[in-house]
């Protein structure tokens, strides 16, 4: 044991554990981070060598008994069914529904979505419903064959502290410097902080800035395999990482349909992975998302106020050198349009991803560090109960060339540090200034990337300065830009060309001339070169009068319907069969279709029937699609009417599709393992006509 180990076992007794435990078993199971250290937590949380080798074999002996593997739920059923009750280590979700009028839990690796579960549990643990939490929970069988569920949740333990004392981690943390503080926590994350350098250290620490900072908001971007993502999918159960496609209005703010509010109301944190596949297809997602970044609450019928930061990471696969010395070309190179400059205005801090180490074991440690959970508890603590914004607006003095945003930005990210670094009271002179240096330059990435694509001056203040308490004032600079006109001063520009021209660029002078770089500093670019943006064409809609022959391939839903859905908000769709299992399939093919429409809110089936209908099987079929629409915040209503036999769908945007057939057009596929089993595009067609026309 060093130094450093030395004192935290003496200050923080239990608190602690050898990083290198963590490491020789996290290899081969799927199992966060904190719920691996909660585990060593029980067992080996001494400085004892003889105790801790037998603790490991009890973590190792408790994963193999209660940890199921996503190939091993068969048996893991059995289990239950032989010993009639048995206890996990798994991520519980509970759903709740509508039909049936109650809750039901499922395991991810146990393969059974009807697991009954008592009130108390989900009343108690809200995090169950939206997104599931990580737990030590008992299964029971249930013997009754009346019911309609063969296992029972009989208990559940949330794996995360019962108890934290706030006073106690304070009073701690004034037994150490700030370095060793750093290094203390890095250490905690099981990185070794000596094998760093103190930039790339402050860079790690800013990553932690949104688990102890309400809406704060900030992006980083980099190469792939520098662990951009770990501290929001391994490192703390307050924290929840969701990949682009999830990003619709429902999930993360609010479903209309079920009036609930989504993730953001649940956690502390809800991070973005892969940024750059973000795909929003509902404007309004991206406005409520505006609203909720600027100050933390939004109106969707009803004001929602919520504490949740949000981060955004993702991969940048272009020379940042060539990139910053571009006059075509910007560090949000990889965001997709839909997050605009309304939305960049409001990241706080943009990390410098490509200076981060790629995940290796040369950077691991072997020394002590905090039980992951109990540092994950600190930092949601402070997220929830302390405020250091006006301390950080006392003591802070900034340039003339901060605005709004940059000032709100900068503070914020200095509260993450004093909240991260400095949980006992405030820092050195020194230390607050080191903070305010890296928040300044933070967000003037964020400025500068704006300010190079806007074609007027609206973000041309790019000198962002601070006052030292000496009176000296001093401006920031990103180190990969300092030295690249095309960033300091870039092209504007010039709006007004004649059509079909490419835009003038002309050098136009920046608001506030840049001053000249004193201090040096390179960085590697990654490999790929950068190619030029391509425009766009938009398809112009017209009416349509065609015939599928038979045997034709190439049409889908998608193809036929898609175009003419832009805008659309309601759909009608009368078929009289939507009956046999392919019919009903099919419906749920063309439900998709409107889904990525992005716009369309209700969906209406007016459907037939005759005497040989079976209604309770349709009617569970069309209820399932019904309740996994409502997830997405689309209502579908389903009315019946023996007496109709037209087919058509009529959009509310004044678009009409007739099809002679229906949906129903598709030859059955003599196998279904032949091409076009599954791709309706491949798919052989039925004879039919198909007629597109303004109603």
């Amino acid at each position: 044991m060093d130094e450093l180990d030395q004192k935290l076992n003496a200050t923080f007794d239990g608190k602690v554990l050898r990083k290198d435990l963590l490491h020789r078993i996290k290899k081969g199971t799927n199992v966060p981070t904190f719920v691996l250290e909660f585990l060593l937590a029980k067992y080996c949380a001494s400085n004892d060598q003889a105790e801790m080798d037998a603790g490991m074999e009890a973590v190792l002996s408790s994963l193999q008994e209660n940890y199921v593997r996503p190939d091993e739920a068969n048996a893991a059923q059995s289990k239950v069914a032989t010993k009639g009750k048995h206890r996990f280590i798994d991520k519980v979700h509970v759903r709740y529904v509508e039909k049936e009028k109650r809750h039901w839990a499922s395991l991810e690796n146990f393969n059974s979505q009807r697991i009954a579960i008592g009130e108390k549990f989900y009343r108690d643990n809200d995090r169950l419903l939206e997104g599931g939490i990580w737990a030590e929970v008992t299964l029971a069988h249930n013997d009754i064959d009346e019911d309609d569920y063969a296992f029972s949740i009989e208990d559940l333990r949330p794996i995360q502290l019962t108890r934290f004392d706030f006073d106690r981690y304070a009073e701690g943390r004034a037994a150490f410097t700030r370095d060793e503080w750093i290094a203390a926590v890095l250490r905690s994350v099981g990185l070794e902080p000596t094998k760093l350098s103190k930039r790339v250290q402050m860079h790690f620490i800013a990553r932690l800035a949104a688990l102890v900072e309400p809406n704060y908001n900030y992006i980083e971007l980099g190469p792939r395999g520098t662990g951009k993502s770990y501290f929001f999918s391994e490192f703390s159960p307050y924290a929840t990482l969701i990949s682009g496609g999830q990003a619709t209005k429902a999930t993360l703010f609010y479903n209309n349909a079920r009036r609930k509010v989504g993730l953001v109301g649940f956690w502390d944190t809800v991070a973005f992975d892969e940024v750059g596949g973000i795909k929003v297809r509902d404007p309004d997602t991206i406005q409520i998302m505006k609203d909720f970044m600027a100050n933390g609450r939004f109106s969707r019928g009803a004001e929602v106020i919520a504490d949740a930061s949000l981060s955004f990471v993702g991969n940048i696969d272009v020379s940042v050198q060539q990139v910053v010395n571009s006059n075509e070309h910007d560090l949000f190179q990889p965001l997709p349009p839909e997050l605009d400059l309304a939305v960049m205005d409001r990241f706080a801090a943009y990390i410098p991803g490509w200076e981060m180490p790629k995940n290796s074991s040369e950077f691991l440690t072997s020394n002590y560090g905090f039980i992951t959970d109990y540092l994950a508890e600190a930092f949601h603590y402070q997220f929830k109960h302390t405020n250091r914004y006006e301390e950080v607006s006392k003591r802070i003095r900034l340039g003339k060339s901060i605005e709004g945003r940059d000032e709100k930005g900068i503070k914020k990210t200095v509260c993450a540090f004093l909240k991260v670094l400095h949980p006992n009271g405030p820092p050195t002179d020194e230390e607050f200034e080191e903070y305010v240096a890296y928040a300044t330059e933070c967000r003037r990435r964020v400025k500068e990337q704006m300010n190079k694509r806007k074609p007027d001056d609206e973000f041309a203040r790019i000198n962002l300065s601070y006052f030292k308490a000496s009176g000296d004032e001093v401006v920031v600079f990103c180190p990969e830009s300092k030295d690249a006109p095309a960033t300091q001063e870039p092209a504007r520009r010039r709006l007004h060309q004649a059509d079909g021209q490419p835009a003038e660029v002309g050098s136009v002078q920046p608001a506030v001339q840049p001053v000249p770089a004193t201090e040096s500093y390179s960085t590697v670019p990654t490999s790929t070169p950068l190619a030029p943006a391509t425009a766009s064409s938009s398809v112009e809609l017209k009416e349509q009068h065609f015939t599928i022959l038979y045997g034709d391939t190439g049409y889908s839903y998608e193809s036929i319907i898609g175009p003419y859905l832009q805008g659309a908000k309601s759909v009608v769709i009368e078929d009289p069969y939507i009956r046999l299992q392919h019919q009903i399939q099919n419906f749920v093919r063309f439900c998709e279709t409107v889904l990525r429409a992005g716009t369309v809110k209700n969906i209406n089936l007016i459907t037939g029937y005759d005497d040989k209908t079976q209604f309770a099987d349709i009617a569970e079929k069309l209820e399932e699609l019904r309740q996994s629409l409502l997830e997405l915040d689309v209502e579908l209503e389903v009315k019946l009417n023996p007496n109709m036999h037209d087919r058509e769908i009529r959009i509310d945007n004044g678009w009409v599709i007739k099809i002679g057939r229906g949906l129903d057009f598709y030859q059955k596929p003599s196998s279904w393992f032949e091409v076009g089993a599954h791709d309706l595009n491949l798919r052989k067609c039925l004879e039919t006509k198909v007629d597109i026309f303004k109603g």
